[in-house]
């Protein structure tokens, strides 16, 4: 049983012939001994108790250390990765931008060759048209000599009947 401090401050011992009553004063200081151990017994465990509580919290703290650590790590590798992305992202960009110049220019070309081409496709046919029309005039021209040519011979043969039919 539990004594408190009041308790103890009002005990009243009787008074008797030679003093106080021993036997009341011996169960008192038993009492007051039971709460003493008791108070000792429990201070014992209250200080065992903070010493866990205190290896606890340290662990909490290094783990929590741990943890702010692990967090910021992550955080840092993170932005890392986001930094990587963004570098990757932007690498592609300029290649994709470059191999579409490339290609760009390579249609530009291949339009300039193919305006080229036409062109030059276009002289030839002129030139052919030219070379065909002197052709055909110079065929017509004989044509038209050989044809002056045979109503000549046409009309010698036609004189030549004429006499051989005359006669």
């Amino acid at each position: 049983m539990k004594m408190t401090p009041l308790e103890i401050q009002q005990q009243q011992f009787k008074v008797r012939l030679r003093g106080f009553d021993v036997r009341e004063v011996d169960h008192f200081l038993e009492r007051v001994a039971d709460s003493v151990a008791d108070l000792r017994d429990e201070n014992k465990q209250l200080h065992e108790d903070l010493r866990r509580l205190k290896m606890e919290l340290q662990g909490y703290k290094e783990r929590e250390e741990t943890f702010k650590r692990a967090m910021f790590n992550s955080q840092t590798v993170l932005e890392q990765m986001k930094d990587n992305a963004r570098k990757s992202a932007d690498i592609i960009i300029a290649d994709a931008e470059t191999k579409a110049e490339k290609i760009l220019n390579r249609a530009h070309n291949r339009l300039s060759q193919l305006h080229e081409d036409i062109a030059e496709l276009k002289r030839q046919r002129i030139q052919i048209e030219v070379q065909l029309r002197a052709v055909i005039e110079a065929h017509t021209k004989l044509l038209d000599i050989g044809k002056e040519g045979s109503d000549a011979l046409d009309a010698e043969d036609d004189k030549i009947q004429y006499l051989t039919t005359s006669k």
